[in-house]
């Protein structure tokens, strides 16, 4: 049975990237069923994707893509789970929830399921506190507070545009990792939630993420990658780069921790490796190269913001490879695809 009065029924949209059947749904049924699906289908067009009965959703394929956006669809990742981005761009919701077909309702330690979604609302809804570390983790958790010798000037805290959920099961290791730990297992449930810092950098898992679309959706481009590129599964973690940076700047907080999902399914780590190969190299320039990133006062919008990213990106990344400009190039194009189709919510300040 679905939940009663769902929350943000009316102002979330879930998205979910596949290239097959969506019976993992029917797990999520009681939870997502009173919400608006968004299904982004990568791979074959021609294929039929099977979603079960009950759900209220909305089906994009390639051609979709390619007929809304046009020459500028260039900059949506193929054959590649980066493709989930389109979602986030076309939803008229103002927040989104995006989770991997291959992830299966957890259970917390009392054996009851749960509830990814309302957890990552709740982490929505609350404020962060990147500023001073609360050493009981979130504040405004249940059962939780400011510990003494937290300033008073900082326990309103600021508005959270992300909220970044972990997995227990299959861990989220890169290809090396996954090679030396094949059997390793995440069998530790922390009950906690914590804000990042303001200054430090996170690697973002888009397998089980929710974010105000409406304070940081323009940055949530998760690259080029996939089909033609040189670089594959470094989607979600340059969309996070971005994102920290661009939200430390505009006052914005991301909350990571809770809630956990079941990931069942480990990729094979030799595919992996060859899609990670040279960003295993290149993460140990881009990571510098973001944190020492200053935006200019100038930038008062996520838009802004993401622009005069791009054109870093190309100035100072460029020299790497250039991967970089071209990808520099297609964060312009994303944007200029966004402010068309969310022409009236896309004039809107973001962050302060």
């Amino acid at each position: 049975m679905a939940t009663s009065n769902p929350p943000l029924k009316d102002d979330l949209d879930i998205v979910i990237p596949t290239i097959r059947n969506l019976d993992f749904l029917e797990m999520w049924r009681p939870f997502f069923q009173p919400y608006h699906l968004i299904i982004i289908q990568d791979g074959d067009p021609t294929k039929t994707i099977n979603v079960p009965d009950g759900f209220d959703y909305e089906l994009y394929n390639r051609n979709d893509i390619n007929k809304i956006l046009g020459p500028k669809a260039s900059c949506i990742s193929f054959k590649d789970s980066a493709c989930r981005c389109f979602g986030y761009m076309v939803s008229k919701k103002k927040y989104i929830f995006t989770i991997d077909d291959d992830c299966f309702v957890a259970k917390d330690p009392s054996g009851k399921d749960i509830n990814a979604l309302a957890q990552h609302i709740r982490n929505l809804l609350q404020p962060s506190t990147p500023f001073f570390f609360n050493t009981l983790y979130d504040p405004f958790s249940d059962g939780a507070d400011f510990v003494r010798g937290y300033p008073f000037s900082l326990r309103e805290g600021i508005p959270t545009a992300v909220s970044h959920g972990l997995w227990l099961n299959i861990p989220d290791y890169d290809a090396p990792t996954q090679l030396v730990k094949p059997r390793e297992r995440n069998t530790r449930y922390v009950d906690a939630v914590m804000t990042i810092p303001k200054g430090t950098l996170f690697p973002m898992c888009g397998m089980n993420l929710a974010f105000d679309r409406h304070l940081i959706g323009p940055a949530m481009y998760f690259g080029l990658m996939g089909d033609g590129q040189p670089i594959g599964r470094y989607d979600d973690m340059w969309a996070g780069w971005c994102v920290k940076v661009i939200c430390d700047h505009l006052g914005l907080g991301i909350k990571t921790g809770l809630p956990y999902i079941w990931h069942s399914k480990a990729s094979n780590p030799f595919v992996n490796l060859k899609k990670e190969y040279k960003g295993i190299f290149w993460q140990e320039e881009i990571i510098p190269f973001f944190q020492a990133i200053s935006l200019s006062r100038e930038c008062t919008t996520v838009q802004s913001c993401y622009i005069e990213l791009a054109k870093l990106v190309k100035d100072k990344l460029g020299k790497i490879d250039p991967y970089f400009v071209k990808l520099a190039d297609a964060m312009v194009t994303w944007i200029e695809a966004w402010d068309e189709l969310n022409s009236k919510d896309s004039k809107k300040t973001n962050g302060k």
